[in-house]
């Protein structure tokens, strides 16, 4: 089975478990996903950590001219969340801001999302079915306790910029959709953003709306 067939296959599995345990023969086809492959995660609470990592160097100079990666990510942070807001995916989805008052509300048990072990997700060996260990299993699952009715987790693991051919530059997302509950990957893959001449909030801008593609149209 070609590797894309697998990862849309595998991220099924998830979203109709996560749906309340559908039956195989009422599963869409994974050919109906080969648009927005996580379309099913619009009808569903799901969990959106704060974005991991940021490569810091690139042809184009771009990630020098961030100055503050942790800053910068969390401007890509807001843009997710208001992209996602903005396709109707506000009150049922849990963002950064929401995973941090669940923090402050319960200090010696929940997890602080910022620091949470995703690193490991970064390794390009990482595909869909990897089971993930510790801390991050635990972490997932933690995370998951403290929101009510939700099993699936993302996570914007790593933001880099390219070079196109054209000249232009572009900004692109590793993202992952986790089972929260089994601690596993259940679909990985990248956005890119529109290319561009010079880099500007309309890059994060951008590559939210095409994370945002994946799941529901606007």
């Amino acid at each position: 089975m070609p590797r894309q067939l697998r990862l849309l296959c595998s991220a099924t599995l998830l979203l109709a478990a996560c749906h309340g345990g559908k039956g195989a023969d009422e599963a869409p086809a994974p050919e109906a996903f080969s648009v927005r492959p996580l379309s099913q995660l619009a009808a569903q609470r799901v969990i959106v950590t704060p974005a991991f990592g940021l490569v810091t160097t690139d042809a184009l100079g771009w990630a020098a001219q961030v100055g503050k990666p942790r800053e910068y990510l969390r401007l890509l942070d807001d843009e997710i969340a208001s992209v996602l807001a903005d396709r109707g995916l506000k009150s049922q989805w849990v963002y950064p801001a929401d995973l941090m008052r669940a923090m402050k509300g319960s200090p010696t048990y929940a997890v602080d999302p910022y620091t949470i072990g995703a690193g490991v997700l970064r390794n390009p060996g990482i595909a869909s079915g990897t089971r993930l260990g510790d801390p991050l299993a635990t972490q997932l699952r933690t995370m998951i306790a403290l929101q009510e009715d939700v099993r699936a987790v993302i996570i914007p693991v790593e933001l880099r910029f390219e070079k196109e051919k054209t000249g232009l530059g572009s900004a692109v997302l590793k993202v992952a959709l986790l089972d929260g509950r089994l601690s596993d990957v259940r679909w990985i893959g990248s956005v890119r953003s529109d290319p561009a001449a010079t880099l500007s909030r309309a890059v994060l801008t951008s590559v939210a709306l095409h994370l945002a593609d994946l799941i529901t149209a606007p």
